[in-house]
């Protein structure tokens, strides 16, 4: 058995064969994995020096062939990367050919897909399962009437085919087609893509060599091969004792998520690292002084053990951020907290500061939560700003604390005015978003300085207005109790905490109301007072909960610089005039074409994503004419127009959200 690194050139170039044997599956890699794969790619061709990038390994044997053939290897192990990069390769010749760049087509067809001078059965580099062959080959070598098949047949709808067609839409929308981004493209592929290469010998069992690589279904994983990259560079007789007290205890403690820490202490330093480049990266700093190395990461393997767990903590009020972190579901900002705890441990900065940095990280993360900035390009952010924020020069004139704040208030930081206005009418309850929720809850609950401790997590979020409606419900919200319901049951207004969860359902507000008086919590003193539930009083109890988060999470920047939210108070009443979104902008007569531009464009550009705000917006999106007044988009789609100006408003902010579009990229100028 030989093992190397080599270059996916090496794999694919030149004249041979890699047959995937019968007893492997068909190939099943879905969109998750196509988009890391394009994700990986992109990265490297958007860098200005790229690096290799390791994408994993593959198994094979040699076959016996005779004198003069085509070489010929059993494809044991790796047969989905395989695949998928003569896809990948595939689409990338096609949209070649449909340019001038007909050449290069040619290039990556004769160099990369097929022995061009080979009969048959040597043709095709690769050899899939008899399941993928036709419309594998189809795609490979479309023009061959010997193995034509009709795509559009169910029997050849395939994941195969559905590879193809993603790889194939990607390339169309990321390139503009002229033929040195297709070189490019084609040169980051062969060149920066690497595997370790594991060649067997006649004498080993392809079969039981695959039993062994597949038994527990989990293949060899990045922190697999650093352990054992780490322990090649230290003396063979001190492997088992340095492994017993660094390594192993690491590994206890982080199971599967070793790896991940591994990324984040990487990534720790300044530079994002990605799933696939931990390998490569790591073996760079490791060849000085491996021990010295593996030492530190056994010190911050326990740190990062706090950050999954906070209950490793002693510190009872460092524990207690670290769950309220824990609450806000976003990894991305472990590298940075890595380095200031590393700082904490040594003394560097103190405990207050620490807990300071705590309060920073959640008020900037739960402002643009709240306003529906997207979370993508955090990790960039957060990998950079240690180093940012420790070497600043031209925010020298404070502490670390101070020079933190005036660094993220450059990050899409949101102002009062927005953060108020979308605390009113966010969804906040549902996947993705409880955690938060009930953090938001339980800090409200605190701010009223309650004497006696409250134990929360015996304590689950409760809708007032339930989430299914009964008719003494429906008669009580007024007519408009549909569009009520819909746009109000998920948002602040509308939640509180409690313990009564289960008797308190979906009863009656005056049920509810006489339950709650048993509770002990200030959050639920509010509703003695009230006498009915509805819209009117979901966003009333809105508005004051929302003027309490505004002193929790109160903003640590310059107020002074004009925000672009939308002013609800001036905006009432008035007409809208343009509409400001995804880069362009649509002049609009009325608050009803500002709904229909809305969902068109994100109809038009996100197609996939603009499905689930049909299924998530049933009240005021759908495939069939249910509506007391609809309209018809350019998709066939009907929706919901008889809608006031509020209510489009929110029906617009949330269809954003659902497409996972940040909230400013849509703006709406009135007259």
């Amino acid at each position: 058995m030989q093992a190397s690194e080599t270059k996916l050139q090496k794999i694919i170039e030149g004249t041979q064969q890699y047959i995937i044997p019968l007893f492997q599956r068909p190939y099943s890699w879905k969109k998750p994995q196509w988009e890391s794969l394009w994700e990986d790619v992109i990265s490297l061709y958007e860098a200005d020096n790229p690096r290799p990038h390791f994408m994993g390994s593959i198994v094979t044997m040699p076959t016996a062939v005779a004198p003069g053939s085509v070489s010929k290897y059993i494809l044991i192990d790796g047969q989905q990367r395989l695949t998928t990069i003569f896809l990948f390769l595939s689409a990338l010749r096609n949209v070649a050919n449909e340019t001038d760049a007909k050449k290069l087509g040619s290039e990556i067809n004769t160099k990369f897909l097929v022995n061009s001078y080979e009969d048959r059965s040597g043709y095709y580099k690769l050899q899939p399962t008899n399941t993928d062959q036709a419309i594998f080959y189809q795609i490979i070598d479309p023009e061959n009437n010997d193995h034509q098949v009709d795509i559009n047949d169910p029997k050849y709808q395939s994941d195969i085919l559905e590879c193809y067609q993603f790889f194939e839409k990607k390339i169309n929308q990321k390139v503009s087609l002229s033929e040195l981004e297709i070189v490019k493209a084609k040169n980051i592929i062969c060149s920066n893509l690497s595997l370790v290469s594991v060649v067997l010998s006649h004498d080993d069992d392809p079969y039981l060599v695959f039993e062994s690589l597949n038994a527990r279904g989990r293949p060899l994983t990045q922190a697999d091969l650093i352990r054992n990259y780490f322990f090649m560079q230290i003396d063979e007789k001190k492997q088992q004792t340095i492994y017993a007290r660094y390594w192993q205890p690491m590994q206890e403690l982080l199971g599967d998520d070793l790896t991940e820490f591994i990324r984040h202490y990487l990534t720790r330093s300044g530079v994002e690292v990605r799933q696939n480049d931990i390998y490569f990266q790591i073996k760079d700093k490791i060849k000085e002084d491996a021990l010295a190395y593996l030492k530190n990461l056994s010190i911050f393997s326990e740190y990062y053990s706090r950050l999954l767990d906070p209950k490793r903590e002693p510190n009872r009020d460092v524990r207690k951020y670290l769950h309220r972190l824990n609450c806000l579901e976003l990894s991305t900002i472990y590298p940075f907290i890595l380095n200031c705890y590393d700082d904490w441990m040594k003394n560097i900065i103190t405990q207050q500061e620490f807990i300071s940095i705590f309060q920073i990280i959640e008020n900037f993360i739960l402002r643009r939560f709240i306003c529906n900035v997207q979370t993508r390009g955090l990790n960039k952010i957060f990998a950079l700003l240690y180093s940012q924020v420790t070497k600043a020069t031209d925010l020298d004139s404070g502490s670390f604390v101070e020079r933190l704040k005036l660094k993220l208030q450059e990050q899409s930081y949101p102002k009062d005015l927005e953060f108020r206005a979308r605390l009113v009418d966010v969804k906040l309850y549902g996947a993705n978003r409880s955690k938060k929720c009930k953090l938001i809850l339980e800090s409200i609950e605190e701010f009223y300085g309650h004497k006696e401790k409250v134990d929360f997590e015996k304590l689950s979020i409760e809708h007032i207005m339930p989430q299914s409606l009964k008719e003494e419900w429906k008669k009580s919200l007024g007519e408009d109790w549909v569009i009520t319901h819909e746009l109000l049951k998920h948002t602040l207004g509308n939640l509180t905490l409690t313990g009564y969860n289960s008797e308190l359902s979906d009863a009656s507000f005056m049920i509810k109301k006489n339950l709650l008086k048993e509770s002990k919590l200030e959050l639920n003193k509010y509703f003695d007072s009230k006498e009915s539930w509805t819209g009117e009083d979901i966003e009333e109890r809105a508005a004051v909960l929302a003027d309490i988060c505004l002193q929790i999470w109160s903003y640590f920047g310059d107020e002074s610089t004009t925000s672009k939210a939308e002013n609800p108070k001036r905006s009432a009443g008035e007409s809208p005039k343009m509409i400001y979104f995804l880069g362009k902008e649509y002049p609009v007569r009325s608050w009803r074409e500002v709904l229909e531009v809305t969902l068109n464009t994100i109809a038009d550009a996100e197609p996939e994503l603009f499905a689930n705000i049909v299924r998530e917006l049933p009240r005021f999106v759908s495939h069939d004419n249910i509506f007391r007044r609809s309209g018809q988009l350019r998709n066939g789609i009907f929706i919901e127009v008889n809608l006031s100006s509020h209510d489009i408003k929110k029906v617009c902010r949330r269809a954003i959200e659902i497409a996972e579009i940040s909230s400013d990229e849509w703006r709406v100028e009135t007259r």
